[in-house]
């Protein structure tokens, strides 16, 4: 029997492309960069199945160009906003993603935001490690307690769930906002709020969990920051464009927001270089996904739908 022939955008775990290797006639690219616009089309015509990440971007234009053979794009990644979904819909190219795998390892990159951001962990680092802990008082570092203050979720899926659950340990009062509100059992204790309106006027801390939609395009603004209690803090693991990041900035500046946890940005990778300067905004690289556990989880579960739909079955993920 002849192997699909699978191309893998980006260096995989070792244990996913040992699988793949195994199932598919497999080509990865080792180089591990980014593919191309060109590099996708060109692919198309030589490949039934393509492995892509987030990196890889699946335009209307790109999409118009791609080759017959190409079948399915298993995206190993949650979102999909690199992919414009009506188009590959049109050109009968199955699209699926990787839920469930990873949203523990990105809510504890979002306790670890949330906690780094409030009690001063960029200022409390570089001292120690410039040599320049000299001396304490009662007033030195005082930070923002998490225990028994109230945390507010925008998204309650399943990172924004995992989220709330971490969240408990810490004794915290949990408010959600979401599309439709959720039965008992998968709020986790979490009070509703209707509107984001509502949900930031209690948020001390808040959490963003929502996909990148045009809805959701600069959600957090100028507006929505002033409707918070003055101090709050904000974490964003989900997608830089959530945030109006000019706005977030004016909100860091004034004390209207006392510090930021963030791990994505409007552009990526690269960040936001004026936030640099600010040590109250607590930054990381887009990791929220990377533990060894989840990296292997999100690559079998890409194979799992490539290895559903080639044996003429709907993937479990399929979009």
């Amino acid at each position: 029997m002849i192997k699909p022939r699978l191309w893998i955008t980006r260096r995989l775990s070792e244990a996913t492309i040992e699988r793949a290797d195994r199932d598919y006639d497999l080509v990865v690219n080792f180089e591990d960069l980014p593919g191309t616009a060109d590099q996708i089309i060109a692919a198309s015509a030589e490949f039934d199945a393509i492995i892509p990440c987030h990196s890889e971007l699946f335009s209307a234009n790109v999409v118009a160009k791609l080759n017959p053979r190409l079948k399915i794009v298993a995206n190993h990644s949650v979102g999909v906003d690199h992919c414009d979904l009506d188009a590959l819909k049109s050109r009968n190219i199955a699209v699926t993603n990787t839920p469930d795998v990873l949203s523990d390892a990105t809510a504890e990159i979002a306790m670890l935001l949330m906690l780094g951001a409030a009690r001063h962990a960029i200022s409390g680092d570089q001292i120690v490690r410039d040599g320049l802990w000299t001396n304490w008082s009662p007033s030195f570092m005082v930070g923002k307690q998490l225990t028994g203050a109230c945390l507010g979720i925008i998204g309650m899926g399943r990172v924004g769930r995992a989220l709330a659950v971490k969240a408990r340990g810490f004794e915290m009062e949990i408010h959600y906002h979401n599309r439709t509100q959720l039965d008992d059992n998968d709020a986790c204790g979490a009070i509703f709020h209707n509107t984001i309106e509502s949900l930031l006027e209690v948020s001390e801390f808040l959490s963003l969990h929502c996909p990148a939609t045009q809805q959701t395009n600069k959600m957090m603004n100028k507006t929505r920051f002033e409707m918070l209690p003055k101090g709050a803090v904000i974490v964003n693991t989900a997608r830089g464009g959530l945030i109006d990041e000019n706005a977030l900035l004016e909100a860091i500046i004034s004390g209207q927001i006392s510090a930021a946890g963030l791990d994505c940005f409007q552009v990526e990778p690269g960040g936001n270089p004026n936030f640099a300067k600010y040590k109250n905004i607590f930054m990381l690289p887009h990791i929220g996904s990377a533990t060894s556990k989840t990296r292997d989880a999100m690559g079998f579960r890409a194979l799992d739908n490539l290895d559903a739909f080639f044996a003429g079955k709907v993937p479990a993920d399929l979009l």
